[in-house]
């Protein structure tokens, strides 16, 4: 199993320029590639990002001797992304054709700009010339035709290093490790089962009745600032000095907020791989969700879908498993006492009573304990319906219905 680390570096000015070139020279061979795959078939050629790679290793000895002057992966990965992005785009359109993916959603390849998702990679791939093109020492990590270059701690992974990918966030530079940790985990002993209420008010409401997960919620806390910075760069001139101070000091807050974000979800995440072997969500239309204009800058803010994301990946690593609720299914309109629904229950309404019952819940807690019941303690029936173990939609569909308020 393939697993990453990504850690942030401390390179010396030289070493600065090198990542720069190297992220301008994938750029421009993405883009050259990108050029050559419309021309070849607007002429009616089947292009491919092999044969892509095959023209451009004859040309840039001559073309663009530059070239040489970094690791060859650089310019090699960069024309394989531009494969990947096209077999993804040919998925999408074959999703198109059948209905299943809105024809809005299908964007083509499109050329790259500068300044805009720099990076470029190095692997430690099948050249026996060079098996350590990339070599880990402790908190230092030497890259190929770059030298050793100091990062901020050691990789946490015990495995073999098959590649690294630099990128620039900000003015700050970071190496994502991909580690080979060898087979997928053993299977999982039961730990318990855990429903998992998302919101807006708390980050996370556990059917367990433990105290619920607050949310830092890094946009709304930082917006003033955000607001300010925006505005004092509109005001700088274009391609001046102060300017680009500007738009430094704009990214780097934008970077504080998403690590901020992140940091709190992969904490939660963590912690309920660890004390439950089962973990049952819902299937949220994060999309159509962020249709709705008086709730979307909040609903973005915490960040709905990284949270399923890094919650699946850590459960298959740990031998968990995560049950995704059918879109439909009323976790919060259940009562979780006497399974009475409660048609009438509006979004504003915080906690409710039943009329059947009487009982009176919190609107989060009994959305979680309505989830947790789901799963019996031993087990699910593969055909239990309203359950999806590790579902293949990703609740980004736009045009399907919002998930009306449950």
């Amino acid at each position: 199993m393939i697993v990453s680390h990504k850690i942030r570096l401390v390179p010396s000015s030289a070493q600065e320029q090198v990542f720069r070139r190297a992220c301008g020279t994938a750029r421009f061979a993405y883009n050259w590639a990108l050029a050559r795959w419309q021309t070849d078939y607007l002429a009616g050629g089947k292009p491919s990002e092999a044969a892509l790679r095959k023209q451009l290793n004859a040309l840039k000895a001559t073309a663009f001797p530059w070239m040489c002057e970094l690791p060859k992966t650089v310019v090699q990965y960069a024309i394989k992304n531009l494969g990947l992005a096209y077999k993804n785009f040919f998925d999408d359109l074959a999703r198109v054709n059948r209905g299943e993916l809105n024809a809005k959603q299908l964007r083509r390849p499109r050329f790259k700009k500068k300044g805009h998702h720099d990076s470029f990679r190095v692997d430690n791939g099948t050249d026996k010339g060079h098996p350590n093109a990339v070599t880990v020492v402790g908190k230092l990590v030497k890259l190929a035709r770059i030298g050793w270059v100091c990062m901020r701690e050691e990789v946490r992974f015990a495995g073999t290093i098959r590649s690294a990918t630099i990128s620039r966030e900000a003015d700050a530079w970071y190496c994502s490790f991909a580690v080979d940790v060898g087979g997928l985990a053993a299977e999982g002993t039961a730990r318990g089962i855990v429903g998992v209420d998302l919101g807006i008010a708390h980050l996370a409401t556990l059917s367990d009745g433990s105290t619920p997960i607050e949310s830092p919620k890094p946009l709304r806390r930082l917006l003033g600032k955000l607001k300010r910075l925006n505005r004092s760069l509109h005001r700088k001139v274009k391609g001046s000095c102060n300017r680009a101070h500007a738009k430094t000091k704009l990214a780097r807050l934008h970077a504080r907020i998403a690590h901020i974000r992140e940091d709190a979800l992969h904490k939660l995440t963590t912690h309920l791989i660890q004390r439950f072997g089962t973990v049952v969500i819902e299937d949220l239309n994060v999309r159509g969700m962020l249709a709705n204009r008086k709730l979307s800058r909040a609903i973005a803010d915490i960040g709905f879908f990284e949270f399923r994301r890094q919650l699946e990946y850590k459960a298959k690593m740990a031998g968990a498993a995560v049950i995704v609720a059918d879109r439909w299914f009323p976790s919060s309109k259940l009562c979780s006492t006497c399974d009475a629904k409660n048609e009438s229950l509006a979004l504003c309404e915080r906690a409710w009573t039943c009329l059947s019952c009487g009982a009176t819940h919190d609107r989060d807690f009994n959305a979680a304990v309505n989830l947790a019941r789901l799963v019996p303690e031993g087990g699910y029936p593969e055909s239990s319906p309203g359950l999806v173990c590790g579902a293949d939609g990703s609740g980004d569909e736009s045009d399907l219905a919002v998930k009306p308020a449950a």
